[in-house]
């Protein structure tokens, strides 16, 4: 059974982005030094992308293998390649441009460049997931999934109030008129999500502090409602083995 989710608060954003920085670099050097592949699923927003810049700075990179590192983004928007505002290109200008990973090892969902909808892109990231997945599995099991919450308690791109959040679907799909500019993205569903080892909340910011209150009014629950999980689809995400929330001091009411 996978432990409760355990709370670290810190300061300020960023400490919170120093601290996932240097717990993401010693992970992924013990993982490497046993593992031969190790997938790990990453967010945007200006946490999920800021934690790169740590990491480039940090002694600690040079004891990953690097090699044998996978990465996979758990949303995009689907905006032209290049495009600033992409997840991607935002962890790319931090750390993987000029980083020591493989270039074929990040694993990018499709922009509009490169594809006539997000639905043709979804379907593209689904297939390239299950092919590097054991047979009959639709995707690879993720170490570790580092998630951001926005201000309405949404994760990736699976927003309050949204038929998405309770999709049993393992798998990708097409966002439509999101609530979050720009309306049309891509997405993995929660169960694909929760497919893994380990997942780091990286929480900061006033704007987030009642989403962050309910986040913390429904941890000691091991399953969420639907209801709950309408109302804040953070909720829903657990790692099978461990689930951490890394906040800074302005998400909290005290």
């Amino acid at each position: 059974m996978p432990k409760l989710p355990q709370v670290f608060r810190y300061p300020n954003k960023d400490l919170v982005a120093q601290s996932a920085a240097a717990r993401l670099l010693l992970l992924l050097s013990d993982e490497t030094a046993t593992r031969d592949v190790v997938h790990i699923s990453i967010t945007g927003g200006s946490l999920g992308a800021g934690i790169w810049s740590k990491v480039a700075a940090s002694p600690l990179v040079s004891t990953v293998a690097w090699e044998k590192v996978h990465v996979w983004w758990s949303d995009e928007r689907f905006l032209p390649e290049g495009h600033d505002e992409r997840n991607a290109q935002q962890a790319f200008d931090a750390f993987f441009a000029e980083g020591p990973m493989p270039r074929a090892n990040a694993h990018i969902m499709g922009s509009a460049t490169a594809f006539p909808s997000e639905d043709a892109a979804a379907q593209a990231y689904a297939e390239e997931l299950a092919a590097h997945a054991d047979a009959g599995a639709a995707s690879p099991d993720f170490a570790l999934s580092l998630l951001g919450m926005g201000p309405d308690g949404h994760i990736a791109s699976l927003f309050p109030e949204r038929s998405e959040i309770l999709s049993e679907i393992d798998g990708v799909l097409a966002i439509r008129e999101s609530p979050k500019p720009p309306p049309e993205r891509t997405t993995m569903t929660l169960s694909m999500i929760n497919r893994s080892e380990r997942i780091w909340f990286l929480v900061a910011g006033g704007d987030k502090q009642d989403a962050f209150q309910r986040l913390l009014a429904h941890r000691h629950q091991e399953e969420a409602s639907s209801e709950v999980l309408q109302e804040t689809p953070a909720v829903g995400a657990r790692g099978c083995t461990e689930t951490l929330y890394l906040a800074a001091q302005d998400v909290f009411s005290d």
